[in-house]
């Protein structure tokens, strides 16, 4: 009955390796899949919000700030990948169409962390918590079919 299974749903005919087989015992339920991409997002979000409220302490605000504003993206973009898996979200990434938005936000991330913990620069880490914004918008909207169309049309309006 498994063989017919396998042969009907596409799979080779022939048995399964043992590679098959652990990634099937692995593999997480469409429930569980969604617990944790709202668990991680939320994290995400708490992570964030929270960062918002460290930024108004004295002297080390703003360095908190970037540190768990740039650990809510992090958990943010860890929560898709409990929805696609992981390595289809890595392949995703890093399709040539995303490819560009991918690279710089993975950077605005890395270069937050490295003014905020060694170059201690409470001002470039704004700085790079800014452009980390605006990179993970537009990360986020390269999923979105025609969607960064329609933002570089709407921008264009609103410039010219």
């Amino acid at each position: 009955m498994d063989k017919l299974k396998r042969v009907l749903s596409g799979r080779d005919a022939e048995e399964p390796s043992g590679l098959a087989e652990v990634i099937d015992a692995t593999s997480l339920g469409w429930g569980t899949r969604v617990k944790g991409f709202i668990a991680c997002f939320a994290i995400g979000c708490l992570c964030s919000i929270l960062g918002s409220c460290l930024l108004w302490i004295p002297k080390k605000g703003l360095v908190l700030f970037a540190v768990f504003y740039t650990l809510g993206n992090i958990a943010s973009i860890g929560s898709t990948m409990f929805l696609m898996g992981p390595m289809k979200q890595l392949k995703r990434m890093f399709e040539p169409t995303r490819l560009i938005a991918t690279i710089v936000m993975l950077l605005c991330l890395i270069l937050t962390l490295c003014s905020a913990f060694w170059w201690r620069k409470a001002g470039l880490a704004l700085l790079f918590c800014i452009l980390q914004f605006f990179a993970m918008a537009w990360y986020s909207i390269s999923f979105i079919p025609y969607a960064r169309d329609a933002v570089k049309k709407c921008v264009s309006v609103c410039l010219s």
